[in-house]
């Protein structure tokens, strides 16, 4: 499978006249031009996009043909000891650690752990968790939610959500969605969904390195 990874567009979505959303998709390789994938051992692909996600209006779009992470959402959102161990693909974390503490510094790494110890079957996933450090959420890709040692790649951080790691709960279903296949977007052109590509919409192109 050839990928470009670098670039992450960014699409005004437009339901009707009054109902806009920013669709941030994600259709290509995120480890393009990285060694992460034959490098042994966790490797942690940074060099994400600075992005503002409205967590009222906004959804991060994924091509299941690319991440294979199946073809609908599966969510859960909570601290990890609640988390399913089987049945989700999508991931808000909640919690940095397994008695509820900060851990300093708490990045990727660090939550994708706890969510390895959580979940059973392998499979890849995405995730979102509040970086300490960095003092903002950000959104992860995992080959692999069941491994602590799977690859990660960091697809992008939230920007306007710093110091809100009290938001991180209003996060639902409804902000991720799978790309639909052919048929099923014609399927909603003809109910009515227009893609505006012209003035006013915002892009976001993001290249690696």
């Amino acid at each position: 499978m050839k990928f470009l990874a670098s670039h992450v567009i960014v699409v005004l979505l437009t339901l009707s006249a009054g109902a806009n959303a920013a669709t941030f998709t994600f259709d290509t390789d995120p480890f393009a031009g990285s060694t992460a994938l034959t490098t042994p051992g966790r490797q942690i692909v940074g060099g994400e996009p600075f992005i503002s996600f409205s967590i009222a209006t906004d959804v991060f779009a994924f091509a299941p043909t690319i991440f294979g992470a199946g073809d609908q959402v599966m969510f859960a959102n909570d601290i990890v000891g609640n988390l399913p161990t089987s049945g989700v693909n999508i991931i808000v974390l909640q919690t940095t650690d397994n008695d509820g503490n900060p851990a300093t510094p708490f990045g990727a790494g660090n939550a994708a752990n706890l969510i390895a110890d959580q979940i059973t079957p392998s499979g890849p996933g995405f995730f979102v968790y509040f970086n300490s450090g960095l003092d903002l959420p950000r959104l992860v890709f995992s080959t692999d939610l069941s491994d602590n040692t799977a690859d990660l790649k960091v697809l992008a951080r939230m920007t306007n959500l710093s110091g809100r790691s009290d938001l991180l709960p209003t996060f639902t279903s409804s902000n991720f969605a799978m790309i639909p296949e052919p048929s099923s977007f014609l399927l909603l052109t003809a109910a009515g969904a227009i893609w505006v590509f012209g003035g006013g919409v915002r892009r976001w192109r993001y290249r690696a390195g």
